[in-house]
């Protein structure tokens, strides 16, 4: 926890200070006390006192105090708060699958229909990139929040050969690292060499259950057939705080689609879209109709972006020391202002 006015806690010193002169009160009671000729007459007279009673509440009092002082401090602490800002990559399958008829026109149309809605619902405080991957995975449009920019990229979008799951999550997890400021490119050698170090530190991993400000929304109706691995990429967002959210469109049994007059089978690799979600903590969708696609991409409007960020908290504290004043008055009108 964090002050905002953190000299404030110097009346702090008050409390003991208040402490020593409730003790000398109490002391001084009782020397008057014995200035009476008989002791004994004065406690038959008026009974039973309250004993220990008497001095809770000026303990609760006491305590009360110390919260408000500490609200005029104006506390902080830090919390994980649902924020409207940060980095995402919409990273879009554009293979030659995605030209199947199943979802109307096709898939890919159908895709970039629910990016263009997607990215107008976005506030300005979010920054958006397109990333295209097929064989291979290029920086459509890098992070910004220009919005007819990214539709014009979007717009761009073309059917190409193969499907690299994993070097679209490498290009995503780059134009994150650009748009931080802190490097990170990810060295595919040494990641084929079996994690040989390389020249350029890597980055320390984050702790388990802490994020960045960005995300990637990974869109794809196919199986990887190209290297690197995706579960291996995935490992390295893991480990970056980096969430990824996988969209996965058309079903396991797949369909067949014609490119340039020969019949090609497509399946959708459910199981390796789920273990990328799992692993860094997104989530998996399946999206088997434009409708479905659609509803997908307004979930994700809802839940993108977290972080932890400092929030004050004096009202908790100012709240705290109401509650105690009000009780240190009630018991002390309870105990000492009663009917005989």
């Amino acid at each position: 926890m964090s002050f905002i006015w953190p000299f404030m806690l110097v009346l702090l010193a008050l409390i003991p200070l208040l402490i020593a002169a409730y003790i000398l009160l109490q002391r001084r009671r009782q020397k008057y006390a014995l200035r009476y000729a008989s002791l004994s007459l004065v406690k038959e007279a008026l009974g039973r006192g309250p004993g220990w009673r008497r001095h809770v509440p000026a303990a609760i009092f006491l305590l009360a105090l110390t919260a408000m002082i500490i609200a005029l401090a104006r506390p902080q602490a830090e919390t994980l708060v649902p924020s409207a800002e940060g980095v995402i990559i919409l990273a879009i399958d554009v293979s030659g699958s995605m030209i199947a008829t199943d979802l109307n026109p096709n898939r890919l149309e159908a895709a970039k229909s629910a990016a263009r809605a997607f990215v107008e619902k976005q506030p300005d405080t979010v920054q958006v990139a397109i990333v295209s991957f097929s064989d291979n995975a290029f920086v459509v449009q890098p992070p910004t929040d220009d919005k007819n920019a990214l539709i014009s990229a979007i717009n761009r979008l073309n059917w190409q050969r193969g499907t690299a799951i994993g070097r679209g999550l490498v290009t995503s997890l780059e134009a994150i690292a650009e748009k931080s400021g802190k490097g990170g490119e990810i060295n595919l050698q040494d990641l084929q060499n079996g994690g040989a170090s390389s020249a350029e530190p890597q980055p320390t991993p984050m702790p388990q259950g802490q994020y960045q400000n960005a995300i990637v929304v990974l869109l794809t109706d196919g199986e990887n057939n190209q290297w690197p691995e995706p579960l291996d990429i995935a490992q390295i967002a893991k480990d970056r705080g980096i969430r990824v959210y996988t969209v996965g469109i058309g079903s396991e049994e797949g369909a067949v689609v014609r490119i340039q007059g020969r019949a090609i089978r497509t399946r959708l690799d459910e199981q390796t879209l789920r273990t990328i979600a799992d692993m860094t903590d997104g989530e998996y969708y399946n999206a088997q109709t434009e409708s479905d696609l659609v509803k997908v991409y307004e979930n994700l409007s809802t839940n993108l972006v977290l972080k932890t960020d400092k929030t004050e908290i004096t009202a908790y504290f100012t709240g705290v020391a109401v509650l105690l004043s009000l009780l240190a008055g009630f018991l002390s009108l309870l105990w000492f202002n009663r009917l005989p």
